[in-house]
């Protein structure tokens, strides 16, 4: 059973490894945790429903508490307090894009605001009603979840917009084939989700983010249905597919997806090089990519980060051992941790093995093997269930993440840090920060940045907390040189920012495109563009 109240399977949990109690209270001080409400606590603050009958709609207390939130840190302490300020009127299932039509004009014969859902994975307020609007009812996508057809001599796969990262691998495996899109939020996202908000898998250098993968499909508008074909390249004007990536719900429902697929690959292995400097291995890094070095993912961790994780890693006794052996190579206190991954035919692989050796030896980069890299892709998907780990003991974390080009890239990380790690000193209180950059171009990359902080004595003000940390941070990165997001999406927490990255004439036409599709704004209101 999915937690109501949190992330992912309520039977799993993902303990802290020794000694991370220790790190923490070291670093921010000890803290003590919050009380939680009850799931009937939640459900017995559920108003009447607004929403008038219809076949498709549930009305149910839990269903609503369950579709009220999303999974950014403000939701999250909604959920925990109790705090929901606006259900759902009611939440739809639809099993097909007949049903959505009949759904969509459900709500614009109601005067019914829709917002859709697909793993309820946002952590940018994409799901949550507004306050003093109209009944809301939100669509679940989710028992829209299988492979609809393969075309194999094309490589497309058309699937209902509601299936979730393993589905979409397992019914793909079945047929020897793979989409390669890996977000961290993969065991519960979906692939619509992932179109609406211009997603990024982990392995994107290999496979690309999901607008090289998104080849067309099918959205229900107010005004009609969108079928986008599938081209290989065209020239024929601007792209729809564009208009449709991005877009949030605001133009309409996704309900199939047509994705470009790719042969299981051969062999896929995933490696751990140290570098003495962030220097060193941020200029490899570069390199490598710029090299165009057949490599599937790419992921570096500054030195705090690094610390972080060898302190967490749990087996003390190992990483002593590890950390001894890399001193006497000459990496450090601020040495960093590079994780990089080869995926292809053994030739490719191999290939790609010596050349990311021989380039990171040129910046006296150590590798250690794969013993590391196994050990990253057994837990990449699991590491969201460190929140909980975290929330028992007294402790909020969040992210936070942009891009930018490679010669900012230092400038803005400096700044974010600085910003996340300096803005509680007046309530003297300390942040823990560090980053990574996780994806990688030749013109720049990603740069990911993790704060923990410890809970105030009222939820109310552990929400203050975290609003003076996310809003002066957003507005340090867009002023900066920074998108907004390079793969949350803009939702309703981005769009405050998202004119500076946009400016007044592109916002202009944004607004106008969701008009176009949407004249009365029924659908997913505030969410992108007000």
């Amino acid at each position: 059973m999915r937690r109501w109240n949190g992330w992912g399977d309520d039977q799993f949990n993902l303990e802290l490894p020794e000694g991370g109690r220790q790190f923490l209270e070291e670093r921010i001080g000890a803290a003590t945790p919050l009380r939680d409400i009850s799931l009937e606590t939640a459900c017995s603050q559920v108003p009447d429903s607004r929403l008038p009958d219809h076949s498709h709609v549930v009305v149910n207390p839990e269903d609503r508490v369950r579709h009220a939130r999303g999974q950014s840190l403000a939701d999250w302490l909604a959920m925990r307090s109790g705090e929901f300020g606006v259900f759902p009127d009611g939440v739809a299932y639809p099993e097909s894009s007949k049903d959505v039509q009949s759904l969509l004009a459900y709500a614009e014969a109601n005067d019914v605001s829709l917002i859709p859902y697909g793993g309820g994975t946002s952590v940018a307020g994409h799901i949550n009603p507004v306050a003093g609007g109209k009944p809301v009812l939100t669509v679940d996508m989710g028992r829209m979840n299988r492979l609809i057809d393969l075309d194999r001599e094309s490589q497309i796969a058309t699937f209902g917009a509601g299936t979730p990262g393993p589905l979409v691998e397992s019914q793909l495996r079945a047929h020897g084939y793979t989409l390669g899109h890996f977000p961290q939020s993969f065991e519960l996202s979906t692939v619509g989700g992932w179109v609406a908000s211009r997603s990024s898998g982990q392995q994107s250098l290999r496979y690309g983010r999901i607008e090289q993968l998104f080849a067309g499909g099918r959205i229900e508008t107010l005004r009609g249905t969108l079928d986008i074909p599938t081209f290989p390249a065209s020239s024929a004007g601007p792209d729809i597919r564009e208009m449709i990536l991005g877009s949030e719900g605001r133009i309409g429902l996704i309900t199939e997806v047509k994705v470009r697929v790719t042969p299981l690959p051969e062999h896929e292995s995933f490696h751990v090089v140290f570098f003495p400097t962030w220097d060193k291995a941020r200029t490899a890094c570069r390199k490598l990519v710029q090299n165009r070095t057949q490599l599937s993912m790419l992921r570096l961790s500054n030195a705090t980060e690094t610390e972080t994780q060898l302190a967490l890693a749990g087996h003390p006794g190992l990483i002593g051992m590890l950390e001894s052996y890399l001193s006497l190579r000459g990496a450090k206190a601020g040495k960093c941790m590079m994780t990089f991954g080869i995926t292809g035919s053994r030739r490719q692989c191999s290939n790609a093995l010596k050349e990311t050796r021989a380039i990171c030896g040129e910046y006296d980069g150590i590798y250690t093997g794969k013993k590391l890299g196994d050990k990253w892709a057994a837990k990449r998907f699991t590491m969201p269930y460190l929140r909980e780990a975290l929330w028992e003991l007294g402790y909020a974390v969040d992210t936070l993440e942009t891009a930018t080009d490679w010669d900012n890239v230092d400038n803005l990380l400096k700044q974010i840090e600085e910003n996340l790690r300096n803005r509680l000193n007046k309530n003297k209180e300390s942040v823990h920060v560090f980053t990574h950059l996780s994806h990688f171009y030749t013109q720049g990359c990603s740069i990911y940045t993790t704060y923990v902080f410890r809970v105030a004595g009222s939820y109310s003000e552990t929400l203050d907390r975290w609003k003076a940390l996310k809003d002066s941070t957003s507005s340090v990165i867009v002023n900066n040189r920074g998108t907004i997001s390079h793969q949350h999406g803009v939702g309703k927490d981005h769009a405050p920012f998202l004119p500076v990255e946009k400016g007044e004439l592109g916002m202009l036409a944004i607004g106008s495109l969701c008009r176009t599709f949407d004249p009365a704004g029924l659908l997913n209101p505030k969410t992108l563009v007000e």
